[in-house]
This record gives C-alpha cells, structure tokens and sequence, in this order.
C-alpha cells in the first residue's frame, strides 16, 4: 500500500518489487533491484526514507524516519543492504552491504560503516558509529563513536553506558532528567502523538 503523507507519495522504481501487503508511507524512495517483502512498514514522516539499490527489507521490518527534536533524522540505506525480518531502523544511516539480521535494532543518528553487521537481536544504540565491516554479536548492544560492543550480562555497565547517549534527546527533543522516567516517558509520547496526528490526513494512492 502507497500512502501519501504530509504531501508526499512513494516513488518505486520500476525494477523494484513492494509486496502488496508492505506499507510505504510518505516521501519514502525505493531504487532499482529493491526488494520491499510482506508486512514490511516504511513510514518518512516528515522526513524520508531512501532504500539504495539492490536492497532487500524483509518480512515485518520497520523503517521509521523522523523530523522531531532539533535534527531531521531519515533513514537512508545504501545499496545492496539486507534487512532482516522484524528488524527496527529508526532515523539512521546505513552504509553500502550492510547485514542487519532478525531482529536487529538500529536507532536514531546511528550511522553504519560499509559492510557493518548486526546480528540476531542485536542494537546499535542512538548515535552509535560502526565502522566498515564491524560485527555486533548477537544480543548485544553497540554504543558510542566508535561503537563499543556490551554484552546485556553486565546490566550496570550497560545501563551506564546507555545513559551517556541522552536518547530522549536523539530521538525525541525531550530534556527531562535521566532519573525522571515518568515525566520523560509522559513527554516522549506527547511528542510522537503530535507527530502522528499528521496521519489524519493521509491518503491512499496506491
């Protein structure tokens, strides 16, 4: 399904393949020999979302942009990058033979080096730079510039280094302190709502 949104509609090459149950929301841009499976959900909000040429995003993956907080974040994938079934990329930068597998997660202002990967269930946390060819093991989380590789059996370590990125701010604008979950959580909805109202006003265009 082709939705325009916010004035924007999807551009597919012709060369490319949308499965008829993916969903392509708003100035989403899909190159030539892309692959767009089933359940798929490519939402630019009021940015874009650029899949390269070549590139396969499979079953149940979501790619979300975003124009909240102080910097547009779009998702942008360079050509031939796999995305794995039920994988999240959420406004960020992947480079050219990326391999993010199941279940893999990357967030906002992450950028991905050439032929980086992301394993099965694996997170590269908001601003995390991986460079070329990096690997991220399974199940666990890449932070920092350049990344660091945490396991989640150090939960303190995790927890701390998880801090240090201020994701509220990355993803959402939101400032609230970091032992104030309520108040931040409360703000972070408010914000994506505002956001999403857009959508009242979606249409169907293909």
């Amino acid at each position: 399904m082709l939705i325009r949104h916010r004035g924007r509609s999807p551009v597919v090459d012709p060369g490319a393949y949308v499965a008829p149950n993916a969903t392509l929301v708003g100035d989403v841009r899909v190159g030539p020999g892309a692959r767009i499976l089933y359940g798929a959900v490519l939402d630019a909000e009021g940015a874009t979302v650029e899949v390269g040429a070549a590139c396969v995003v499979s079953e149940q993956a979501v790619l979300r942009a975003t124009a909240v907080g102080a910097v547009p974040r779009p998702v942008v994938l360079g050509d031939h990058v796999f995305v794995g079934p039920h994988a999240t990329l959420l406004g960020c930068t992947v480079g050219r033979c990326c391999y993010l597998a199941t279940n893999a997660t990357v967030l906002h202002g992450a950028r991905l080096g050439a032929g980086a990967v992301v394993a099965v269930g694996a997170l590269a946390h908001a601003g995390a730079v991986l460079p070329s060819e990096m690997f991220v093991p399974p199940m666990t989380v890449a932070i920092g510039d350049p990344a660091r590789v945490y396991p989640t059996d150090r939960p303190d370590e995790l927890a701390e280094a998880v801090r240090g990125v201020n994701f509220a701010q990355a993803a959402f604008g939101v400032t609230h302190d970091w032992t104030d979950r309520i108040a931040r959580y409360e703000r972070i909805a408010e914000v994506r709502g505002a956001e999403y109202a857009a959508h009242l006003d979606d249409e169907i265009v293909g």
